[in-house]
C-alpha cells in the first residue's frame, strides 16, 4: 500500500542528492547555494520487493531570506502530519545548529517515526563526529554520504521495517471490493464542485468513513448503478492552517490520493490547459499504474470553435505522450455537463484495469501481428517469440517468452503495446510489458 517517506532538514544537507539517489533519477537541480532545489520532488523508490514514495521537502521554499525558515518550518510540520516515515538529514561538517535542534524538538513532539540521517560521512573520523546527533533524542543515527550512496542500504533496511509495521490505512479497511476513485489536481481547478455535483441532490447513500482528522475524505458514492469509494483531497483546511505553503500541501495530498486509488480522476482547468503541476500528478499515476481518466472542468467558459474539444484533447495527449491511451472528458461540475459520462468512463478504465486476456486468446491475436512485424536482428542474432501470458498483477502485466529478451528495445516494446491496445481496450490503463526466457 502506498506509505510516504518524506526527506526533512534544512537547506544544504544534502536532501536533493538522496532523494535522486533513492528514486534513481536526477531530477532535481543541485547545487551549494541555499534554495537552488525547483523541481518537483516525488517518485517511487523500491527496496527488498517494498515499494513507497518519496517526498524531498526542500523543493517548495519559494521566498526570499526572511521568510525562508519560517516557510521551511511549516513545511516540516506539513511532512510531519501527511508522511509516514521522516528522514531527518544533518550535515556532520557543521554539527548541530539552532535550526536542526528546532527541527528535532518537531519530530519529537510529532511520536512519528523519525530516523537520522547524518550525511557527508565518508571518512572514519567523520563516523565519530556523528556521536553528537545522538543528543537528539531520536535513537539512532544512520551515517551517510549521499554523493557516493556509502550508508544507504541499511537506512533503507531500516526505513521499510518501520513501514511495514504501521497499522493500515483508512483505504485499505474500508469498502475493499468497491472501486476507490481519487480526484487530484492543483488548486482551484474545481474539485470540491465536482464532488458536490456528484453528491448533490441524486444521492442515494452518501456515508462519510471518518478518517483521523484532516485526513483525506473518503465518501462512499452509489447512484446511477454506479458504485464508488471517493477519495476527495478538496477542501479539508482548518482555518488556521492558511498560512503554510498551500501548493506543497495539496501536492502531499494528491499523491497520498493517487497511492489510495484505483483510478486517478485528473482534472484540469480549461482556461489554464495541462500545466508541469498536472503533468506530474498524471506521471505519478501512470508510475503507480493506476487508472487514468482526465476531466477538462470549466469547459462551459471556453469559446467553442467546430474542433476546439479535439484540438484540445490532441494537445494533452501531445504533452503526456509516449502514454495517450486514456479518455479525455469536457465537463463543467458547476452546469453538472456530462458528469454521468464522467461517472461511467471511471467505471470502463476500473473494468479494463482489472481485465484479463486468456493466453490461447492473446496468442491467436498477437502471434500472427509479431510474425509479420518481428524484432529487428540485433549483432546478427534474431530475436523470437514463442508465446505471451498474461501476468496475474493488479496492473495489466505481459510476459513475452523469448530467445533472447536482453535485446529489446523500447520502440519495439511501444509498438506491442501498442499492438494490445488495438485489439484489446485498455483505454485508461498503464500495460506493463516484461520479455523472459522460454
Amino acid at each position: 500500500m502506498g506509505r510516504i517517506v518524506a526527506i526533512v532538514g534544512r537547506p544544504n544537507v544534502g536532501k536533493s542528492t538522496l532523494f535522486n539517489r533513492l528514486v534513481g533519477e536526477r531530477k532535481a537541480i543541485v547545487d551549494d547555494m541555499s534554495g537552488v532545489t525547483r523541481d518537483r520532488h516525488y517518485g517511487k523508490a523500491e527496496w527488498i520487493g517494498y515499494e513507497f514514495t518519496v517526498i524531498d521537502t526542500g523543493g517548495y521554499v519559494q521566498h526570499s531570506d526572511d521568510v525562508f525558515e519560517s516557510a521551511i518550518r511549516d513545511q516540516v510540520k506539513i511532512a510531519i502530519e501527511e508522511a509516514d516515515v521522516m528522514l531527518f538529514m544533518v550535515d556532520v561538517t557543521t554539527g548541530i545548529t539552532d535550526l536542526d535542534s528546532d527541527f528535532a524538538a518537531l519530530l519529537r513532539k510529532s511520536k512519528k517515526p523519525a530516523l537520522v540521517v547524518a550525511n557527508k560521512v565518508d571518512n572514519n573520523e567523520r563516523i565519530v563526529d556523528t556521536a553528537e546527533f545522538y543528543s537528539f533524542g531520536l535513537g539512532e543515527v544512520f551515517p551517510l554520504c549521499s554523493i557516493s550512496g556509502a550508508g544507504t542500504g541499511e537506512l533503507l533496511d531500516e526505513v521499510v521495517e518501520r513501514l511495514r509495521a504501521l497499522p493500515p490505512t483508512a483505504a485499505e479497511e474500508t469498502l475493499t471490493d468497491v472501486p476507490k476513485v481519487a480526484i487530484v489536481g492543483k488548486p482551484n481547478v474545481g474539485k470540491s464542485s465536482l464532488v458536490n455535483a456528484l453528491l448533490g441532490e441524486d444521492r442515494n447513500i452518501v456515508t462519510p468513513i471518518a478518517g483521523t482528522t484532516r485526513d483525506t475524505i473518503h465518501t462512499h458514492y452509489k447512484a446511477y448503478g454506479h458504485e464508488y469509494l471517493l477519495i476527495d483531497t478538496a477542501g479539508i483546511r482548518k482555518k488556521g492552517k492558511v498560512t503554510e505553503d498551500i501548493e506543497f500541501y495539496s501536492v502531499i495530498r494528491a499523491i497520498k490520493a493517487i497511492e489510495e486509488c484505483d483510478v486517478c480522476v485528473l482534472l484540469i482547468d480549461a482556461t489554464q490547459g495541462i500545466e508541469s503541476q498536472d503533468l506530474n500528478l498524471f506521471h505519478q499515476a501512470e508510475k503507480n499504474g493506476k487508472g487514468i481518466v482526465v476531466l477538462v472542468n470549466k469547459w462551459d467558459l471556453m469559446e467553442k470553435e467546430t474542433n476546439s474539444a479535439k484540438t484540445y484533447e490532441e494537445t494533452i495527449k501531445r504533452k503526456t505522450a509516449p502514454f495517450t491511451d486514456y479518455p479525455v472528458l469536457f465537463v463543467s461540475a458547476l452546469e453538472k455537463q456530462r458528469i454521468y459520462k464522467a461517472m461511467e468512463t471511471i467505471g470502463a478504465v476500473y473494468t479494463n484495469l482489472s481485465k484479463k486476456i486468456n493466453t490461447h486468446q492473446l496468442n491467436e491475436v498477437m502471434l500472427p501481428i509479431i510474425l509479420a512485424t518481428p524484432p529487428p536482428a540485433y549483432k546478427g542474432k534474431y530475436i523470437k517469440i514463442k508465446y505471451i501470458t498474461q501476468l496475474r498483477t493488479k496492473v495489466p502485466s505481459f510476459a513475452f517468452f523469448c530467445n533472447l529478451p536482453q535485446y529489446f528495445k523500447d520502440p519495439y516494446k511501444r509498438f506491442l503495446e501498442n499492438k494490445l491496445r488495438e485489439n484489446f481496450d485498455f483505454s485508461g490503463t498503464p500495460l506493463r510489458i516484461f520479455f523472459r526466457k522460454k
